[in-house]
């Protein structure tokens, strides 16, 4: 073992963020004109996180060598975070020159059997089954030539990735780097996976994880909104891994690169279920949903196709404010955020589309949630921060325990122009987050950007939310531009729904 160590490794030699950025893009386009851009993630993340955990696992072996010899080694690898069997080495791999597909799904799959998950306090954590994704992929010759896999794997054994060359940070941002990347050469179909990740700065920025407190994306993509909480501990030097992290998302290779996502970014204590969370929750207590301390969510923008009839009689009792309409599940998502906080600790923060500010079918919903008093600030953000989309976005905070000065208000922030777009990005600066931040910590009124309003005021304006209709400074045309679309969209449902029936009554009348 020692020995083939020896022979394979490169120098440790540091490699830096934008020398990593640029050969993992390089080595990406490799499958331009092979396979469709929204699939890259599909071979490359898997290949990314193959290449790292066997070279940091060449780097631990090496590390017991000089320890205590190779037959210490050997028995202290088998208690690493991460177990690399015999033959399903990247070496392993590397050597095999003809169904090289086949060699690598071997290695994939005896890697997820030998890292089961571990039981801890009545759940699951970490363990790489079904980490790598498909695999049917890997093997279709047609799809993937055993040339164009070898010419991946070359171009990444170039590099040593062990954690002294590539620090887990250092790793982590070059993870984010080619998610936004995938996304920006796929489009709106990279939408799923990919949150605006300043928004995203903002949002941990301010509801401030602690050390030790549990946090929660119900909806969490590529995992990175769990990220950036941690990032958030970790640059302020707090500790972080004792923060229990939980995640949920529906499909399957993203909820896969989500737990890729956070193993190299070095967290290990963490539960990332794939399932369909208004369906089937994954995090239970009994009879009950688990409670978090804090939780982050970018919900699929109103999704249409979603159980109504079984969310109506939910057994969970997450319809306390009601059922949302079938053409629209955001207020199904809210109630399911709302119901795993935590009762004495619990704030989130969600980031959504304007619509669900003012909509007339979600009316009495709004209501019940401004009366239920948990609603801290609204922040109206600028456009095209939700990804490769013109529409305004908005984050709502919620808080289970507001200070009492707090209570029975809710901060409105006008922040529309709050935004920088440059080479077709719209993206958040830290001027920007800092003023936001800064008018969210000091919780009042100024002329034009922020405004505090009592839930009485906020009632009787029908429930609406919109910050337009509270924070002065702007044209009136402009800022109902919005709810006038939304409107509009549901007038022209609502015909549409009319004519049909109508039709089809005045055919069977006349059949």
């Amino acid at each position: 073992m020692a020995e083939k160590v020896k022979q394979y490794r490169l120098p440790d030699d540091p490699i830096t963020l934008d020398e990593l950025k640029s050969f993992l893009w390089a080595a990406a386009t490799h499958l331009r004109g092979q396979i469709d851009a929204a699939g890259y993630k599909e071979y490359i993340f898997p290949l990314l996180f193959f290449k790292r955990i066997s070279d940091v696992y060449d780097e631990q072996f090496e590390g017991f060598v000089c320890e205590g010899g190779v037959e210490y080694a050997g028995m202290q690898v088998e208690d690493l975070p991460i177990r690399i069997p015999d033959g399903a080495h990247w070496r392993d791999v590397r050597e095999v020159t003809e169904n090289v597909g086949n060699k690598l799904v071997e290695a994939f799959i005896a890697i997820e059997q030998a890292n089961p998950a571990k039981e801890m306090d009545g759940r699951k954590i970490g363990g790489l089954e079904g980490i790598f994704g498909p695999k049917d992929g890997w093997t279709n010759k047609a799809k993937m030539p055993d040339s164009i896999i070898t010419s991946l794997i070359e171009d990444f054994s170039k590099y040593t990735l062990s954690l002294k060359a590539c620090p887990a940070d250092e790793m982590g941002q070059a993870y984010e780097y080619l998610v936004g990347k995938f996304a920006d050469d796929a489009g709106n179909t990279a939408q799923e996976f990919y949150t605006n990740r300043t928004v995203v700065q903002l949002m941990a920025e301010i509801l401030q994880p602690k050390p030790n407190e549990s946090i929660y994306d119900p909806t969490c993509g590529s995992g990175g909104m769990l990220v950036k909480c941690l990032d958030y501990l970790r640059n302020k030097g707090e500790e972080w891994q004792s923060v229990q992290v939980f995640g949920q998302e529906v499909n399957g290779l993203t909820s896969s690169i989500a737990r890729m996502n956070l193993y190299l970014n070095g967290v290990e204590d963490f539960s990332i279920v794939c399932a369909d969370t208004l369906e089937h929750p994954a995090f239970l207590d009994g009879s009950h949903l688990r409670k978090f301390d804090v939780v982050l969510a970018n919900p699929p923008y109103s999704i249409k196709e979603w159980n109504r009839e079984k969310f109506m009689n939910d057994k969970w009792g997450r319809n306390f404010l009601g059922t949302p309409p079938q053409s629209k599940a955001d207020y199904a998502f809210l109630q399911h955020i709302l119901a795993s906080m935590d009762s004495k600790a619990g704030r989130a923060a969600v980031l959504f589309p304007h619509g669900v500010l003012f909509r007339r079918e979600e009316e009495e919903l709004r209501k019940k949630l401004v009366e239920l008093d948990k609603i801290e600030c609204v922040i109206a953000l600028g456009h095209y921060l939700f990804y490769n989309s013109a529409m305004i976005s908005c984050v709502i905070i919620f808080n289970e325990n507001k200070p009492y000065d707090r209570k029975d208000k809710v901060l409105f922030i006008e922040a529309e122009s709050e935004v920088t777009r440059k080479n077709a990005q719209s993206y958040l600066e830290d001027k920007h987050i800092n003023r936001m931040l800064n008018a969210y910590n000091s919780f009042s009124d100024e002329t034009g950007y922020c405004k505090v309003v009592t839930n009485e005021d906020i009632l009787s304006n029908g429930g609406k939310l919109s910050v337009s209709l509270f924070v002065e400074g702007k044209s009136e045309e402009f800022l109902n531009y919005d709810e006038a679309v939304e409107n509009w969209k549901s007038s022209h449902s609502q015909l549409s729904k009319e004519y049909s029936s109508l039709t089809n009554l005045l055919f069977h009348e006349n059949n």
